[in-house]
């Protein structure tokens, strides 16, 4: 069983945690920030503001989500790892917070103690996609291309040390090739991008070029995880395409979200918070608006997504190497 699936196995089947009622009326005595690292409109902001009303209705006090961004997500995650450990301040980091030791020399926090990660709260798949009238008619002839011609493949990006900087290139060691890099100021950039033929393809999230492929304008060649896409049942998965070994259990690179404290907070607190977000994520309609976004709930338990991101923080070195992606 691979490491995901052990994560997965063991946060979304254990039972909730119980909190007493004497710790949980203590908490949360005010509103609680949400701090989201990033601008609004992002998958990370858009499921946190999905998440944010019914954590307050659990809690009895509102949850207020705030936006915090820059520098790669420092910005929101220093201000959260400087607030106190009383449960009122929260962030919502995404997989990039993983990569961080690998784009910056120093950090404004301690990457690895800083927080007490609380729960994911969503798993989303990346594709790869190309322009529609793009040559190759899968993902093996792609391979197969950039085989031939190294660095002729063009990819773009949402810019140096972004996710899906890292994520392509973890693709293309997997694959063995060498592919050139064109970021741009956004993942939206990038895709516009490939529309207009300026690059070859890019890596994204399912939910961030849907409609696009609904429209026929980007043609899908594989998606990440362990199965297909509901959306779209023809669209391979990158093992059924033929690249094994890419990402944890040869599944490929699968984007999350989740929620953490700043380090310190009390445990009550956050088995509460874990709590009350895994009931949350599982409401027919939070599933639903999750599948419609090609995302899959989470709910990993606090233990399970602390083990997942010492994984990833330590796995992203090899690819940061591997892709030439300095420190700064």
């Amino acid at each position: 069983m691979t490491t995901r699936r052990i994560l997965l196995a063991s946060g979304l089947s254990l039972p909730l945690p119980h909190v007493g009622r004497a710790q949980g009326d203590a908490w949360p005595a005010r509103p609680v920030r949400l701090l989201v690292a990033w601008a609004p409109g992002g998958a990370v902001d858009t499921v946190a503001r999905r998440l944010a009303p019914r954590l307050a209705e659990a809690l009895g006090k509102p949850v207020v989500v705030e936006n915090r961004s820059g520098a790669t997500g420092t910005i929101g995650a220093a201000e959260v790892a400087r607030a106190a450990p009383d449960g009122h301040t929260l962030l919502a980091m995404d997989n990039t917070y993983a990569m961080l030791p690998h784009l910056f020399r120093t950090l404004p926090f301690d990457h690895a103690a800083a927080f007490r990660p609380v729960t994911v709260s969503a798993f989303s798949p990346v594709m790869i996609a190309v322009h529609r009238d793009a040559p190759w008619p899968d993902l093996a002839g792609l391979i197969a291309a950039a085989r031939r011609e190294p660095e002729r493949i063009t990819y773009g990006t949402g810019g140096i040390g972004s996710a899906p900087h890292f994520a392509t290139a973890a693709f293309a060691q997997a694959a063995g090739v060498r592919l050139f890099h064109v970021p741009f100021r956004g993942a939206g950039e990038a895709v516009t991008a490939v529309l207009a033929r300026q690059v070859d393809m890019v890596m994204v999230s399912l939910g961030s070029a849907l409609g696009q492929i609904q429209a026929g304008a980007l043609r899908p060649l594989a998606i990440s995880g362990a199965r297909r896409a509901a959306a779209f049942p023809d669209l391979p998965t990158f093992r059924e395409a033929g690249l094994a070994g890419f990402g944890p259990g040869g599944e490929g690179v699968v984007n999350w979200s989740g929620l953490a404290a700043p380090a310190r907070t009390p445990d009550a607190v956050v088995a509460r918070l874990h709590a009350e977000a895994a009931k949350a994520l599982q409401a027919p309609d939070m599933r639903e608006f999750l599948h419609s976004i090609a995302s899959e709930p989470g709910g990993l338990a606090p233990a399970a997504f602390a083990a997942l991101l010492t994984e990833e923080t330590a796995r992203w070195s090899d690819v940061a190497a591997s892709g030439g992606i300095e420190r700064q």
